[in-house]
């Protein structure tokens, strides 16, 4: 049987780093843009483990709104509501990347299903996809938010499977954030972490994905050898 590959889209598919080039358009210390930047997803990342801890629920753009405030102001960067407001809209077109689109080219070709799946809601990430001209090559598009939950909850990983209707031998979960492999792998599917940097180390958790790569080209040939 084919497997399923469901992909991570907030730093697997879409280069989240890609909002460096308006922060340094807006901020006063432009050399500080990665910096920034590497920061505001740390602290939206971490605004949804804890509303998933709370059940405090609220649609993932908020969390990253409220750790962009959260980074300007420990940051003392200075910005105003008009440049939040714009750095909010960069972050709705961020760039995919370079890799995306031929390796989900061999997936298509190898008639293996491919379906996003993100702590986004679907229209956002619709968009975003659309903006950044993969999602043509989607089957479907999975969003925790029709479930009010956030990655890495176990419950998340099943709603996946109960969308796609596979078992989880047969469904692989893609990401570059260990914390979405780990959980995924703990919930009993199949694994892949994206190492986009070579010098990033894996949680030591004692749950190693399936398999690791460097990009998305190396899984598809992997997986479809």
């Amino acid at each position: 049987m084919q497997p399923v590959i469901a992909l991570d889209v907030y730093g697997t598919l879409i280069d989240t780093q890609g909002v460096t080039v308006e922060l340094e358009r807006r901020l006063k210390q432009p050399e500080k843009a990665l910096e920034f930047a590497r920061r505001w997803r740390d602290k939206q990342l971490e605004y949804s483990f804890r509303r998933g801890l709370m059940g405090a629920y609220v649609p993932f753009s908020e969390c990253t709104r409220d750790a962009l405030l959260f980074t300007d102001r420990s940051m003392q960067a200075g910005l105003g509501e008009n440049d939040h407001d714009h750095l909010m809209a960069s972050y709705a077109e961020l760039p995919a990347f370079a890799d995306v689109a031929p390796a989900l080219d061999k997936f298509h070709q190898a008639g293996i299903r491919c379906v996003a799946f993100s702590n986004g809601t679907r229209e956002a990430v619709e968009k975003l996809l659309d903006r950044a001209g993969v999602k043509a090559h989607m089957d479907d598009i999975i969003s925790v938010d029709e479930i009010k939950r956030f990655k890495p909850d176990p419950v998340v990983y099943a709603h996946l499977r109960n969308r796609l209707e596979t078992r989880p031998e047969h469904t692989w979960l893609v990401s570059s954030n260990a914390f979405d492999v780990i959980g995924a792998t703990h919930a009993g599917l199949r694994s892949a972490w994206v190492r986009r940097s070579p010098e990033a180390p894996f949680d030591p958790w004692a749950i190693e994905p399936s398999m690791t790569v460097a990009d998305l080209e190396e899984l598809a040939d992997r997986v479809i050898c």
